[in-house]
């Protein structure tokens, strides 16, 4: 099981993203990023279907933003 995301990462993570928003489009590593703090988060919460919804649209998002 993958530890859980600090409040140190999830700052880092959110530092990003206010940084690049000046850019029209999130940049495929930051879609990574997210859908692995959110996949981290659900495995962290075993049960909570919306955890899991989350993070299942999150790392699609990642996974079509890097061509995969």
């Amino acid at each position: 099981m993958s530890e859980r995301p600090s409040v140190q990462e999830i700052a880092a993570f959110l530092a990003d993203v206010r940084a690049s928003r000046a850019a029209d489009a999130v940049p495929p590593d930051l879609l990574d990023r997210k859908a692995d703090l959110l996949e981290r988060i659900a495995d962290a919460m075993p049960g909570d279907a919306e955890a899991a919804e989350a993070a299942r649209t999150a790392r699609t998002a990642a996974d079509e933003a890097a061509g995969g």
